[in-house]
């Protein structure tokens, strides 16, 4: 349900098929007097559902001040604001900056979830994340860039759990992604699903390992909008979840 007590609308719009955006975050954006979206990485075609008043304005070339100016503005004069993020606005989407000044100026706004990228590659490449007796872990990451990363969080250090992973923004240094993996103890061998622009028309799914990973990318001319999925048991043989076997009781069954 969407209240009117809010004037910004934080909209998850899933990783590019219009498809996936929330049928919540839809709604929010057909209602909207200013539809702000980040142009880079969202399609006009998700926003097209915004009314034929609205202003929809491609946000991409755009600086914080700018994006919170041109919502105040809107505010002021009576109206709502759908501030449109790729995936899911609460991983990567440089939303608490936003929600600071917001809250400076006592502006009341909700957060819509999104599909991430991450899921939406896995369900792509029909894989799963966890696989019962064998990794019940995933760590959502990132490779050191030109935003740094906690000593305590740089990728070998978390690769030393050997959890499924999922690293994004790292698509630029795919040997820096490879070496930091097998310092941390991957073996080589390990499979890695390489998951280019999810949902759009030039979509990408390319399964490796992380041995070949800089190999794959660079063979598919990738130098951004992918992410890596590193998948440790996929190749070992299933053990199957008890939750369905007969012989295991639950609240549902005897």
């Amino acid at each position: 349900m969407i209240s009117d007590k809010y004037w910004v609308y934080f909209v998850g719009a899933g990783p590019g098929d219009p498809d996936l955006i929330t049928v919540k975050g839809r709604k929010c954006i057909e209602r909207a007097d200013l539809v702000l979206y980040a142009g880079s990485l969202v399609p006009k075609e998700l926003v097209a559902c915004a009314g034929a008043d609205a202003k929809v304005v491609d946000s991409s070339s755009m600086t914080l001040e700018e994006t919170h100016a041109m919502m105040t503005e809107t505010i002021r004069s009576g109206g709502t604001v759908a501030r449109v993020h790729t995936g899911d606005p609460s991983l990567y989407g440089a939303v608490k900056e936003q929600m600071v000044l917001l809250d400076r100026g006592g502006v009341n706004y909700e957060i819509i979830p999104g599909v991430t990228v991450a899921f939406a590659a896995a369900a792509a490449a029909r894989v799963s994340f966890t696989l019962p007796e064998k990794v019940q872990s995933l760590i959502f990451t990132r490779l050191e860039g030109r935003t740094p990363v906690p000593d305590k969080e740089r990728l070998r250090e978390l690769a030393r759990h050997n959890t499924s992973l999922a690293i994004y923004l790292s698509s630029t240094n795919p040997e820096g992604v490879a070496r930091e993996l097998i310092e941390g103890g991957y073996s080589e061998d390990t499979p890695v699903v390489v998951a280019y622009r999810v949902g759009w028309p030039d979509e990408m799914i390319l399964p490796t390992s992380i041995a070949n990973l800089a190999e794959t990318v660079k063979d598919a001319g990738i130098r951004q909008q992918a992410v890596f999925l590193i998948l440790p048991g996929q190749q070992d043989d299933p053990h199957f979840s008890r939750l369905y076997s007969p012989e295991f009781s639950h609240g549902c069954r005897e």
